[in-house]
């Protein structure tokens, strides 16, 4: 299969890839998610995407939610994969060699604490972890480190020298498969995630969530967003878990006459930690 995803060859979302698809997953990489998106809809060789949606530390990505929902696409699962950044070098240089470390400002934020042991040491922000790691492997920067995943690593050919440096252990992105192909729902589903709007009536959102915690059903996320065109108007964006699909069903019949828009998303398994 080949996966569209946003980033460079080595990066997480590629990581992402393979643990839902397979280790031998190809990837289509693209700029952005936007692109991702476009490519996973039209490209005919594309059969499906991956795109990170919210963070353990820095939340919903909100742009990709209505991507999603504007798309026309499906989703098909989700994976929480545990964003580990090791510090790695080209064969054969050390700690002491490093004068430069180069990645994404945002891995660099996560790495500080390990960064600041080495005040002398240059920090330099580039546009993508695994990309540092490329450039460290084809420009052949002697004293320059890359912060990268494990992956990035292996692909580039570089050594690890410093692994897990990341200040928060606990650090977990949540990523959406997505295809242009509705697929059959599997008979061991227990997630689902839909979006729709509510009438304008008072106590019309309390009226939809009692409904979903009468039928049984865990809201583990509910996100609003604003409606451009109608002003201090909102959609929203539920995911729910449930044991048997049946009863997400009996809380779509309960919700539908309450709201306005009600489009289920994918109803899939609940995605495993990687």
């Amino acid at each position: 299969m080949k996966i569209a995803i946003q980033g460079f060859e080595g990066c997480f979302h590629q990581v992402a890839a393979r643990g839902f698809f397979g280790k031998h997953s190809e990837v289509e990489c693209c700029a952005s998610f936007a692109e991702l998106v476009r490519k996973a809809k039209q490209q005919p060789d594309v059969d499906a995407g991956i795109m990170a949606i919210e963070n353990s530390i820095a939340g919903s990505i909100l742009p990709n939610y209505s991507l999603i929902k504007n798309s026309g696409l499906h989703i098909t699962g989700e994976i929480y994969l545990q964003i580990n950044q090791h510090l790695m070098v080209l064969p054969g240089q050390t700690m002491e060699d490093i004068r430069e470390v180069h990645s994404h400002p945002m891995a660099l934020l996560q790495c500080m604490d390990f960064l600041e042991q080495y005040p002398h040491i240059k920090l330099v922000e580039t546009e993508d972890t695994a990309l540092s790691a490329k450039h460290v492997r084809q420009k052949k920067l002697k004293s320059t480190a890359a912060i990268a995943g494990k992956l990035a690593a292996e692909i580039f050919e570089l050594d690890i020298i410093a692994p897990n440096i990341h200040t928060n252990k606990n650090n977990y992105t949540r990523f959406l498969a997505v295809s242009r192909n509705s697929v059959v729902t599997p008979e061991d589903a227990n997630k689902a995630s839909v979006y729709f709007q509510t009438t304008h009536d008072r106590g019309s959102l309390a009226k939809v969530l009692t409904k979903i915690a009468d039928a049984g059903i865990n809201l583990s996320k509910l996100q609003s967003f604003p409606i451009p065109a109608k002003e201090w108007t909102y959609y929203f964006h539920a995911d729910m878990e449930f044991d048997n699909p049946a009863h997400f069903e009996k809380a779509l019949a309960k919700i539908e006459p309450l709201t306005e828009h009600l489009k289920v998303l994918g109803i899939y398994k609940k995605g495993k930690t990687h």
